[in-house]
């Protein structure tokens, strides 16, 4: 059984299964010091990479949702991510490490919940490992389950 801690407080004693879902924690980011958009930038294609070199150089920006119209805040970054580089040949492929890939796919989808076991057919790799990887000791670029 393993404690998570979201917004530093521990928030009660779970099992995660190759069903619970996880997602990219923003606040994990702020709470541990770590900078997401410096992240953000080594996930880029390399076309915006080199057209990006300072990650400072973009802003947030209004995304509309498509379906539901809905106005949103978004960083420039993610949204390139999600709406360009992750469309690219080689954004996921298996020379990837486990953490970085699972990662990449959350920026895809707009850090829409997946489980281990959807993560799986994403990333190649099993749904125990995933789970194992993502519920060791230290946590890994804000991946953690979603806690209602």
């Amino acid at each position: 059984m393993a404690e998570i801690s979201l917004s530093g407080k521990r928030l009660s004693r779970i099992r995660p299964t190759i069903d619970t879902p996880f997602q990219i924690n923003r606040s994990w980011w702020e709470q541990t010091g770590r900078n997401l958009r410096v992240e953000l930038w080594h996930h880029l294609c390399p076309e915006h990479r080199a057209a990006f070199a300072n990650h400072l150089d973009i802003d947030t920006i209004d995304w509309v949702d498509p379906e539901t119209a809905e106005v949103t805040r978004m960083d420039g970054l993610e949204h390139l991510i999600r709406e360009h580089c992750s469309h690219q040949a080689g954004y996921l492929h298996q020379e990837l490490p486990l953490v970085d890939a699972v990662f990449r796919v959350f920026l895809a989808n707009g850090n829409t919940p997946l489980t281990p076991r959807q993560l799986s057919s994403l990333v190649g790799r099993s749904a125990e490992t995933i789970l194992r990887t993502l519920m060791g000791r230290e946590v890994y670029k804000g991946l953690q389950p979603v806690v209602e």
